[in-house]
C-alpha cells in the first residue's frame, strides 16, 4: 500500500505537469472504486488546476472553483502521458489536459477514490484527521497530551489517523526502532524522554523517506515510471530472522493489530 512518502512523492511528481493547466476532459472507464466516482467531477471540465496539495494519504487537485481529491488506496498509482496511450485492463481514469499531457490513474483492486467537492470542507474523509507528522503542529507536547490513559500497544496508536496522520505499517515500524521503543509498549506506560524520543524519530524516518523517493514496493510507481528506493535502506521492516544492523540480535516478526510488525528485541527493550 503506497504510505504517505510514496503519496507525496507522487504530489511532486505530477506537480510540474498539471499545475497551472486547464482540463480538456476527464475519461472514466471504472467509476467504480472504492467509493463511486461521482458524476459531478465533470464540472472539471475546462477548470485551471491551480495547485496540488497532499493532505495525510489524500491527494487535492485544486481547481478554479471545486477539488478533485484522490487516494491511491491498496495499489492504486498515478502517472504522466506526454502522449495518450491505449489504456490496459486496470487504467480507469484519464485526467486529459489541453496541452495533452494525461494524468492517469490505476488501481489493480480498485480500493482508491476520486471524489469531487466544492470546498474542501465538504469532504468527509478530511474530517477528524490528525495533525501532518512533519508539521510544527506534531510535537512531544502534544502527542504526549493523548497518551491519558490509552492502554494499546504504541504501534496501533501512532498508526490512528486521529493520532497523527499517514504513520503507516513500514514507517511504524523503522520509527520505533529508531526511538527504540518495543512496539507492544502500551501507551499509558510510555515516558516523556520516550515520545520526545518517537516524534524525531517520525519526523525522521518519513523526512528521509520522502527525500529518497518512497519505499519500493511492487504496486507503487513514481510519476516517471521508476520505483523509490528508500527500501534499500529499511532497518527492521522485512527483515524477520536477519540480524539486527545495531546489534546483530535476530529481527523478530510478531502481528500487531493484524499488521506485520518488524522490531529488535535487544534494541528495543
Amino acid at each position: 500500500m503506497p504510505e504517505l512518502p510514496e503519496v507525496e512523492t507522487s504530489r511532486r511528481g505530477i506537480l510540474p505537469y498539471i499545475k497551472g493547466q486547464k482540463i480538456a476532459d476527464i475519461v472514466i472507464r471504472q467509476p467504480q472504486l472504492r467509493w463511486l466516482v461521482p458524476e459531478e467531477i465533470s464540472e472539471a471540465k475546462g477548470q485551471l488546476i491551480v495547485d496540488v496539495h497532499r493532505r495525510a494519504k489524500y491527494l487535492q487537485l485544486e481547481l478554479t472553483h471545486g477539488w478533485i481529491v484522490i487516494h491511491l488506496g491498496m495499489s492504486g498509482s498515478l502517472r504522466i502521458l506526454t502522449t495518450m496511450q491505449p489504456p490496459q485492463k486496470h487504467d480507469h481514469i484519464d485526467l486529459i489536459l489541453e496541452n495533452g499531457t494525461v494524468l492517469r490513474y490505476t488501481d489493480t483492486r480498485r480500493f482508491g477514490a476520486w471524489l469531487w467537492a466544492e470546498k474542501l470542507s465538504d469532504i468527509s474523509q478530511l474530517k477528524h484527521l490528525g495533525p501532518e507528522p512533519l508539521s510544527n503542529d506534531f510535537t512531544a507536547e502534544y502527542l504526549q497530551a493523548q497518551v491519558a490513559s490509552k492502554k494499546i500497544p504504541v504501534k496501533n496508536w501512532i498508526m490512528d489517523n486521529h493520532v497523527v496522520v499517514g504513520v503507516g505499517n513500514i514507517y511504524a515500524s523503522e520509527s520505533l526502532f529508531m526511538a527504540k521503543v518495543n512496539p507492544n509498549r502500551p501507551v499509558n506506560t510510555l515516558k516523556k524522554q520516550e515520545i520526545t524520543r518517537l516524534v524525531k524519530a517520525i519526523k525522521e524516518v518519513l523526512a528521509k523517506s520522502i527525500e529518497q523517493g518512497g519505499t519500493t514496493l511492487k504496486d507503487f510507481l513514481q510519476s516517471d515510471g521508476k520505483p523509490g528506493y528508500f527500501a534499500q535502506q529499511l532497518q527492521v521492516y522485512g527483515r524477520h530472522n536477519e540480524p539486527c544492523l545495531l546489534c546483530k540480535t535476530v529481527i523478530k516478526s510478531q502481528k500487531i493489530g493484524q499488521r506485520n510488525t518488524f522490531f529488535c528485541e535487544n534494541c528495543q527493550k
